[in-house]
């Protein structure tokens, strides 16, 4: 991954904002980070110190006897030095064997310490500036001892320069070792005797060391399992890339990890005053703050609140594509944590479903999180909760489900703007969102905010490519296009070819029809604006019954009213629905409706009363299941928010508990002879070319047909028409009528026929 540069505000943080809270949140780091050449300049100080201990240590080896010139040198043990090595006290080196000349210790010893004086210059500089350096600043939040810095300092070596890699060869008497082992610290930085033993201790698994990852343990060869004092240490490449100034996630957080710095509000979507208040609370007692919903693009927009808020940075952490290489999440979690503490980010632990187990994390996950003093935001799909594990460590669960209507509202508008096009927002007197109806578009579509905001650049697509301004209609084709799409494997959609010039019925019912788009419609201003939906209300949803003959209009009117309110149409098909397996039906019911809430579509129930027939005396377990079935049925109708419309030949076999649900019945008339006539000429196509003695008002007196009869007639005599090669007359008319009535099983009379 590439390493990306330290911004100046994450060594120098911006100033903070009038009320922020940050002394409560990071109050070990009271403190800015210097910039990378104050940090650089301490820490070539810093290895100057420890270049005077390996000096001692080299001469001590050359005293000792040792020939660099001996080209198996480590190869093999002489019969001298297998007596020296025997006759050496415990914990004592080759360079102890002989004491340094008077001379040449002092002399190192006044480079040790010169060295030192101007480590410690630098870290006293930087504090009057009121900044600290990083070494200083990992030492304090990892609560390092003197020892523990100068291990890091020697294993840090070779990262800056290759030089130290032949020295430490040379020192442990191997070449193929470049990284310092145990054994080699403890000679650099400890005197002969049993001390060195004490400070093993520095390196086990629960010291500041090895716990947060900043050194970790190696065998030399692969596949051995060797002592302590033989294994090699090496330092976390993203401990290191932050020491020299830029922050670039190593290891396993590589390329999974992103760190961001929230600027100022521009970029980010508006959020509720409750939740905004909710983090406020969350931001002082420093929690764990568990976001979960469906709602991701808010969730990221609520941690860059935070982070703003703090004037923190924002450390994101994709957990579901790293637990994919199978690491444990234990793992992840500590290396997260301590670069968070490194840059004094706030963690943001994106895709947390990946670590729950039948609704909860492991308990050694928790101990990880209950154990970090600061701000943790964890973010979910699922709800869950905390089991198995003692803790003081406070949770906030926070909801984000699919926004309600004002904020869907303010999510289309916020977007719309943020997404204009340079030429429109070019031109002061042109205001991109005049004319457009974002209610009826924030009502109709119930989606989250990260679907709003792909739904606002499609409908500026749409409109560049038309070559206009942008209206309602693109915004509504693009909000469609962006609902969930996975309705089709479960019904069959209907593209709407209908307006309300083709359906012919009478004056009520087609007020009826023009009540269930005013009540959608409405829904804003009842629902939210007065209150209705707080209390007098259940759900949103909208539920029409369509009931008469075969051919009455009730599929031409749901097409109607879907493309009246710009609402996809979906045709459920029974035969992917019924099954002759209890308990069956109910779940493909259930699919069909989830996939419909996030698809935004009218549910068309064609030949309802196949599924919502009337409960029956119960007389075997047949019976009692086909009730449960219904039952059911009638709870999830309740629930669902989204326009419903059940259409059926015999409203007499609907559950009366249905009827009483429903707002809308609308009934479809057989029509009456004038009703025929315009519905002959509502369907006859102009561009048909018609015989002199066509006679539709005859057809309208004489034949008692419904308007999908008519239709079907108009469609056979065109094709009849077509093979004659000649116009439409009353011959192809009488002849398509005479077809349409044998298949309707009804009586024909020749001279019903007669001209």
């Amino acid at each position: 991954m590439t390493p990306q540069p330290v911004r100046p505000d994450t060594f120098e943080r911006p100033p903070r904002t009038r009320g922020t809270v940050e002394e409560n949140i990071s109050p070990r780091s009271p403190m800015a980070i210097a910039g990378p050449e104050l940090a650089l300049e301490h820490l070539k100080a810093e290895l100057a110190r420890i270049d005077a201990l390996l000096r001692r240590q080299v001469r001590g080896w050359q005293l000792a006897g040792q020939d660099p010139a001996d080209s198996f040198r480590g190869l093999y043990v002489s019969d001298a030095q297998a007596d020296a090595l025997l006759s050496r006290p415990l914990g004592a080196h080759w360079g102890h064997a002989c004491a340094l000349p008077p001379q040449e210790a002092n002399a190192l010893a006044l480079a040790e310490k010169q060295a030192r004086q101007q480590a410690q210059a630098i870290a006293e500089a930087a504090r009057c500036q009121g900044k600290t350096v990083p070494l200083k600043h990992l030492a304090a939040v990892f609560h390092l001892e003197p020892f523990d810095i100068d291990a890091l300092l020697i294993a840090l070596a070779p990262c800056v320069d290759l030089r130290y890699e032949r020295l430490y060869g040379y020192l442990q008497d191997d070449v193929t070792h470049k990284w310092p082992g145990v054994n080699l610290v403890l000679d650099l930085l400890c005197p002969a005797g049993l001390e060195r033993l004490q400070r093993l201790s520095h390196f086990g698994e629960d010291a500041p060391l090895i716990k947060h990852h900043l050194l970790t343990l190696k065998s030399p060869v692969e596949g051995n399992a060797l002592p302590l004092l033989a294994q090699t240490l090496v330092p976390d490449e993203g401990v290191v890339a932050w020491l020299l100034g830029c922050y670039r996630p190593g290891g396993d957080l590589a390329h999974h990890a992103h760190i961001s710095w929230p600027d100022g509000d521009e970029g980010m979507p508006p959020l509720e005053a409750d939740l905004c208040a909710a983090l406020e609370k969350a931001m002082v007692r420093r929690t764990l703050v568990a976001f979960h919903g469906p709602d991701d693009a808010l969730q990221r927009a609520a941690a860059g609140w935070l982070a703003r808020r703090t004037a923190r940075p924002l450390l994101r952490v994709n957990l579901a594509s790293i637990l994919e290489n199978e690491q444990p999440i234990w793992r992840i979690l500590r290396l997260a944590l301590r670069d968070a503490r490194l840059l004094n980010a706030i963690p943001y632990f994106e895709g947390w479903d990946a670590c729950l187990h039948e609704g909860t994390p492991s308990a050694s996950t928790l101990a990880e999180l209950c154990a970090y003093p600061d701000l943790v935001i964890l973010a979910s799909e699922a709800p869950w909760q905390p089991k198995g594990i003692e803790r003081r460590r406070e949770f906030v669960w926070l909801p984000f489900e699919v926004p309600g209507f004002i904020q869907r509202h303010a999510l289309w508008r916020y977007f719309l703007a943020q997404q204009a096009p340079d030429t429109t927002l070019s031109k002061p007197e042109v205001e991109p969102l005049k004319g457009l109806d974002l209610e009826v578009v924030a009502d109709q579509f119930a989606l989250t905010a990260g679907q709003i905001r792909d739904a606002a650049a499609t409908a500026w697509d749409r409109a560049a490519q038309r070559g206009n301004s942008l209206n309602t209609e693109d915004l509504l084709a693009a909000a469609r296009a962006h609902s969930a799409p996975r309705l089709s494997a479960l019904a069959r959609k209907i593209a709407p070819r209908y307006s309300w010039a083709d359906i012919v019925l009478p004056e009520d019912q087609l007020a009826l029809l023009h009540e269930i788009v005013a009540t959608v419609r409405g829904r804003p201003q009842v629902l939210d604006a007065w209150g209705l939906g707080h209390k007098l209300v259940s759900s949103r949803g909208v539920t029409a019954l369509f009931s008469g003959p075969p051919g009455t209009g009730k599929t031409m009117a749901a097409e109607i009213i879907a493309g009246e309110l710009g609402l996809d149409l979906y045709k459920i098909d029974l035969s992917t629905v019924v099954s002759k397996y209890i308990g069956e039906t109910e779940k493909n019911l259930e699919r069909i409706f989830v996939e419909a809430e996030s698809s935004n579509a009218i549910l068309f129930f064609d030949e309802a009363d196949a599924l919502f027939g009337k409960r029956s005396e119960v007389r075997d377990a047949h019976d009692r299941y086909a009730n449960i079935e219904v039952g059911y049925l009638l709870q999830r109708m309740e629930a669902y928010d989204g326009i419903t419309i059940l259409a059926t030949n015999l409203r007499a076999n609907l559950d009366e508990a249905f009827t009483r649900r429903l707002q809308f019945a609308v009934d479809f008339p057989f029509p009456d002879e004038a009703d025929r006539l315009r519905i002959w000429h509502t369907l006859f196509p102009p561009d048909v070319p018609r015989g002199q003695d066509v006679d539709l008002e005859l057809l309208a007196r004489r034949f008692k047909l419904a308007g999908g009869s008519i239709r079907n007639i108009l469609v056979t005599s065109a094709y009849l028409a077509a093979d004659d090669g000649r116009c439409l007359t009353m011959e192809h008319l009488l002849r398509a009528t005479r077809r349409e009535l044998h298949k309707l099983g009804r009586l024909v009379a020749d001279d019903e026929f007669c001209l």
